[in-house]
């Protein structure tokens, strides 16, 4: 038995990851929802980071504005 997954014998971790463009044909209807899910919460995790920095850009604006 492995203790660690980059050892020998160490049962492979299935990685759910999406390339944009890549070929969809192989992959099952559940397959697709789930990158469709994970597609989703990428967005919101990136539109919440971009209004982060978009209040953080507009408060030192404020500051050093003359």
């Amino acid at each position: 038995m492995a203790l660690f997954d980059d050892e020998p014998g160490a049962a492979p971790v299935r990685k759910l990851a999406h390339e944009v463009g890549q070929d969809l044909s192989r992959l099952s209807v559940e397959e697709l929802r789930e990158r469709a899910a994970l597609l989703r919460e990428e967005i919101e995790r990136l539109e919440r980071e971009a209004e982060k920095k978009s209040v953080q850009r507009d408060a030192a604006d404020l500051l050093f504005k003359r």
